[in-house]
């Protein structure tokens, strides 16, 4: 478990200190029991110890004095040491023991963050470091939006390990080697004689250029022959065609940036042809262990339960996705040390990563306990529907273009703002930085806010509404904030180190712990790899905000201003954090 420091933030963890102390006085014999506590929303707590029932069925018919749960719930709550976090402690049903929690110490913790920083509330995760494979497009194939789900899940995943102080390692696992670039090569020398000074806007969209070539490499049988010798020589490392290659991939990876850069994403690429060295060394060492067999002029690996076996060398000779896969994870076990791989893709290749996980673990690679370090998790996701519940395209059956669908929020998000009698208020540049923020926030959060396994329906109009559970009723919440605060015409970093929170009214104490639940939260997020859960935590946050406090609290002018407006801060401060982790940029005013 974490040290006192680094569970600071976290109320769930500090309980659950207390309630191990209560745990080893109530059965001292039973020394495995892990203290179970969970947030309740009940009229009786904030938390709950669940271990009663568990415990009973342990102990029962070893002599216990318990005469069943409630008995060992009440033996929990007498033993729990004093603490300045507990008011008090009940027991209700089958031993389940409530516990409120102090609105001083409540109080006293959100002041702690506001001097010290958000960061002292941030998860402790048992890792040092992980790899977050995402987005992986493919060379000369123009990013969609079946690439935007990848991209956005992947970030957030990313920024919540970052910010639980994992060292996390974004990796780009582009598509750049394989069959398709001969084709592209050879269409390259035919349709540019000087293809050396050939730039991007030559070219022009590549994405047609790779049709084009597609398109003659099914029609004519000796372009055909072509592009697979240039494959060849490709692959055997002649300069012209790696020359030539280089080019290609330059031109694509332009084109993704300036995607990454609208999203605001970050990401190392090390593509497919990266791993292409290591192969034959990773391959031979799953052989030496016995793992890989003939079958049918192809080397694969047979897995029990599964009736297709894994192809790591093709009947050609040639490697392939698992020898790729396979390959990765040796090395960034090995050469990047990482303790936990993750792979954010579709769910159709959920069969694939399981085949390719199993294949680590017979090999000695991964541990066979998936709750064991390091580890691998395939983070699958649904599909992106249009209105009528078919796959996301454009009228012309195309997918639909990534950089096209978050212009098109940006415009609608502009015309929203413009209709609003403050957008006279604005610069120029202020309205383009807001309809960005809440454009491309929209996007995110709609896509954010479901649970990862599900499809889900693209609309626009849902998106860009600024009530319910979207980013511009978000967004909106947070400038409301922003503007009590302004309004107050106090100095906030002043009150910060002058004033004092309190939580006398009903509606303040419910939002102070509420505030105080973001660490368990993200953490939560983080193990179960769910940005859903932290999407969910925001919009309650927002609400409890908006409705409860916000109604019933008046903050400028009344005689509790000074400690209100530290809780409109904290608030502040702490969705902030939410939207930094989601991706999404704050807006300040509105």
């Amino acid at each position: 478990m974490a040290t006192e420091e680094e569970n600071v933030g976290n109320t769930k963890r500090q309980l659950a200190k207390i309630f191990e102390v209560s745990l080893r006085a109530t059965v001292p014999e039973e020394t495995d029991v892990e203290p179970l506590v969970a947030a309740c929303a009940g009229k009786f707590g904030d938390y709950q110890c669940n271990n009663a029932m568990g415990l009973w069925s342990k102990i029962r018919g070893k002599g216990s004095q318990f005469k069943g749960p409630p008995s060992v719930g009440q033996a929990i709550m007498k033993n729990l040491p004093p603490s300045e976090i507990i008011e008090s402690s009940s027991v209700a049903g089958p031993g389940f023991v409530n516990v409120v929690i102090s609105k001083n110490w409540l109080a006293k913790s959100i002041q702690k963050m506001l001097i010290d920083g958000i960061e002292t509330w941030a998860p402790w995760l048992p890792i040092k470091r992980a790899v977050v494979d995402f987005s992986s497009p493919n060379i000369a194939k123009e990013m969609h939006v079946g690439h935007l789900r990848s991209t956005i899940i992947g970030d957030t995943l990313a920024r919540m390990l970052e910010f639980s102080n994992v060292d996390v390692l974004r990796r780009n696992h582009v598509g750049d080697w394989g069959t398709q670039f001969g084709m592209l090569i050879e269409f390259l020398f035919e349709r540019f004689p000087n293809w050396e000074e050939v730039t991007e806007t030559a070219i022009g969209d590549l994405q047609t250029f790779y049709k084009a070539s597609k398109q003659r490499f099914d029609s004519d049988p000796a372009f055909k022959e072509r592009a697979q010798q240039a494959v060849v020589l490709l692959q055997g490392g002649e300069a012209k065609y790696r020359k030539a290659w280089a080019q290609i991939c330059e031109i694509s990876r332009n084109e993704f940036n300036r995607v990454y850069e609208r999203l605001g994403v970050e990401l190392e690429e090390k593509g497919e042809s990266f791993y292409n060295p290591y192969i034959p060394n990773a391959i031979k060492e799953l052989t030496d262990k016995g793992l890989v067999e003939e079958s049918q002029g192809a080397r694969v690996i047979f897995l029990d339960g599964i009736n297709i076996p894994l192809i790591v060398v093709k009947s050609d000779g040639g490697f392939n996705y698992a020898s790729t896969d396979l390959t990765a994870i040796w090395y960034r076990l090995n050469e990047e040390k990482a303790e936990w791989i993750i792979y954010v893709t579709d769910v159709g290749q959920q069969q694939h990563f399981d085949m390719v996980f199993r294949a680590c673990k017979r090999a000695g690679w991964l541990p066979l306990d998936d709750n064991k370090h390091p580890k691998t998790t395939h983070v699958g996701f649904g599909l992106v529907l249009g209105e009528d519940g078919k796959r996301f395209r454009t009228r012309n059956t195309e997918v639909v273009r990534l950089v096209d669908l978050l212009d098109e929020a940006k415009s609608r998000s502009k015309a929203a703002l413009l209709e609003r009698e403050k957008a006279a208020e604005w610069s120029e540049e202020e309205l383009e930085q807001i309809a960005e923020a809440v454009g491309y926030g929209a996007v995110k959060y709609a896509d954010l806010k479901n649970n990862r396994l599900t499809n889900y329906t693209f609309n626009f109009d849902q998106m860009l509404n600024d009530k319910g559970n979207t980013a511009v009723y978000l967004l909106y919440a947070h400038a409301r904030i922003c503007s009590i605060i302004r309004k107050s015409g106090k100095n906030i970093e002043e009150l910060k180190k002058t004033g004092t929170i309190v939580l006398e009214h009903e509606d303040e104490r419910v939002l102070g712990l509420h505030l105080l639940q973001f660490a368990e939260v993200v953490e939560e997020a983080c193990t179960n790899l769910l940005p859903n859960v932290l999407c969910e935590y925001l919009y309650n946050l927002s609400e409890i905000f908006t409705k409860k406090f916000y109604s019933n609290c008046q903050v400028v002018g009344s005689a509790e201003e000074t400690s209100r407006l530290l809780l409109c801060e904290a608030t502040g401060t702490v969705m902030r954090k939410c939207f930094h982790l989601l991706g999404i940029v704050p807006v300040y005013k509105i």
